[in-house]
């Protein structure tokens, strides 16, 4: 007989079967920092003896948003489960932080334990591979609240920089160049749009290959976010970085005057930038003006890093696809921003 919970369309007994299926693959994740085991109230991580002279905790916090949309159609979490990490990680990267412990909340209208051990289990893998425990997490089953076969999929980062490293663009001054890292494909941003252009309007079929390209669309859409933090953290210890953007949602022209001086433009070589096939199919079948998909998309740029010159050839090194895109030139009309030099 069905308790009043499951009539309500909650199932106490799926929640614990979740926490089953993923408890070992999270204690992987675990260092000698992390003082608590899963099914605490709250997760406990030791930053006592970390080697830090003058520590400031980084946090961020985001969402995988519409990609899930596309996840559900295909039955396809791990990659989503990779994505929330990596983004998380690249957002506090970018301020010289070294993630130390990432926590999760997955949500259903009915939860599978099958589909949310996969998102789980690729949390998990990029977490490895960022160094960073799987604090805590939370899997919430809302019916009503989300539609059937709908999730949403967001993460919380904490990582920590020595006050005198972290990286804030204060100092990136006229003749500095910025070296693009080339993106994974749409990463987790613009897939609203996305979705309307090639799946609604144009009716594209996931499991084809769309023209231009060498992979099936759903693959192409699935492609998890690319992690850089442990390159940057490998290039902090070579050379100084006066500044890095993550082009996340809008694209270079809102995420790289982010961290720009008052008085310094970026001048970027548009024909620098290798843009994948699949932005321009989308720019094409949806007739989106080339302005607008730079301030939508990475455009194939998933992180700008601002040295001196000098440093420019350790930053390529780090990427072998990496690439000089632009300098740093002091600002017209005295407001910093993007200019496009075509």
């Amino acid at each position: 007989m069905k308790s009043k919970y499951e009539e309500a369309g909650v199932s106490i007994d799926t929640g614990n079967e979740i926490v089953k299926n993923i408890k070992e693959k999270v204690r992987e994740t675990f260092n000698k920092n992390v003082l608590a085991d899963i099914g605490l109230f709250g997760g406990l991580f030791d930053i006592g003896k970390l080697n830090y002279e003058n520590p400031v905790l980084v946090s961020s916090i985001d969402g995988v948003g519409t990609k899930l949309h596309i996840a559900a159609k295909l039955n396809r979490f791990y990659g989503v489960g990779r994505d929330i990490v990596a983004h998380c990680c690249d957002d506090i990267v970018v301020q010289g932080a070294r993630p130390l412990f990432f926590l999760d909340y997955v949500a259903a209208a009915n939860l599978s334990p099958e589909s949310i051990k996969e998102i789980v289990f690729g949390i998990a893998d990029e977490c490895k591979k960022n160094s960073c425990a799987l604090l805590g997490g939370e899997t919430a089953e809302m019916p009503g609240t989300y539609h059937k076969d709908q999730y949403d999929l967001a993460g919380c980062i904490v990582g920590i920089v020595d006050k005198d490293r972290i990286i804030d663009g204060k100092t990136i001054s006229p003749g500095d160049v910025a070296v693009a890292l080339p993106s994974s494909g749409f990463h987790t941003n613009g897939y609203s749009l996305v979705r309307k252009v090639l799946l609604e309007d144009a009716k594209l079929d996931l499991n084809e290959v769309p023209e231009g390209c060498s992979l099936p669309l759903g693959d192409i859409l699935l492609e998890p976010h690319r992690s850089y933090a442990p390159r940057v953290l490998d290039l902090m210890e070579k050379i100084r970085i006066k500044g890095i953007a993550h082009i996340t949602g809008g694209g270079l022209i809102e995420n790289v005057p982010r961290i720009l001086p008052e008085n310094i433009d970026l001048k970027i070589d548009a024909s620098k930038i290798k843009v994948p096939p699949i932005f321009s199919l989308t720019g094409k079948l949806g007739n989106i003006p080339e302005e607008e998909m730079f301030r939508v998309f990475n455009m194939g740029v998933g992180l700008v890093i601002i040295v001196d010159k000098k440093d420019a050839d350790a930053v390529l090194s780090a990427d072998s696809d990496a690439e000089i895109i632009g300098e740093a030139i002091e600002a017209i009309a005295g407001e910093k921003k993007v200019v496009f030099d075509n």
